[in-house]
């Protein structure tokens, strides 16, 4: 299994719109239906305004290479440089 946590810093006060645009893309629910996805949600720290916390767990690599070439994980992308100034992605396999 892999599993990702994805921190999204995101331009002053756009954190919600972020997260607005994703839900409304329907990324989430896209990226939940894949073969092979274990979990994929978001979450917000309650101390910071600009984070966006999003874990991740897939069954293997492939599942995660297949993940890659969608075309939502592609539309996120530009969804990001839109709203989002560095993210920062940590791996852990088990």
């Amino acid at each position: 299994m892999i599993v990702l946590n994805v921190t999204y810093q995101c331009k002053p006060e756009l954190r919600e719109e972020f997260l607005e645009a994703i839900m409304t893309e329907g990324i989430d629910a896209a990226s939940r239906a894949e073969a092979g996805n274990i979990k994929y949600d978001y979450y917000t720290p309650v101390d910071s305004g600009d984070e966006l916390l999003l874990v991740e767990k897939w069954r293997d690599a492939d599942a995660l290479k297949a993940h890659s070439a969608q075309a939502h994980f592609a539309r996120l992308g530009e969804i990001k440089a839109e709203f989002v100034l560095d993210t920062v992605i940590e791996r852990f396999e088990a």
